[in-house]
């Protein structure tokens, strides 16, 4: 299963140094996307990697901390909950429409 893991680059300042953490975790097996906040310092990456062997690669551009490390929320099953519900919704207000005629 995917995972989502959010570091924090202390030397991610400027646009260079964000090109370096990307194209550092890029290099990792496993790695499905990477997403980066320069603003907060944030590096977000997600899939089926080793969490320690992103942060050694990243080390190498800059002092980096792990701030959380969890799974990656799918958002494709919510979407389809929802669309079940709506489906069954419509559903029962066809079968009372039918019952009524």
């Amino acid at each position: 299963m995917a995972q989502k893991v959010v570091l924090k680059v202390l030397t991610m300042t400027d646009e260079k140094t964000k090109q370096k953490a990307i194209e550092a975790a890029a290099d990792i097996f496993g790695v499905d996307s990477i997403a980066a906040d320069l603003k907060e310092q944030k590096l977000t990456v997600i899939g089926q990697m080793d969490t320690v062997a992103v942060v050694k690669k990243l080390k190498k551009v800059g002092k980096t901390d792990i701030i959380s490390v969890g799974p990656a929320k799918e958002e494709k099953k919510e979407e389809k909950k929802e669309e079940k519900k709506e489906e069954k919704k419509e559903e029962k207000k066809e079968e009372k429409t039918e019952h009524k005629k």
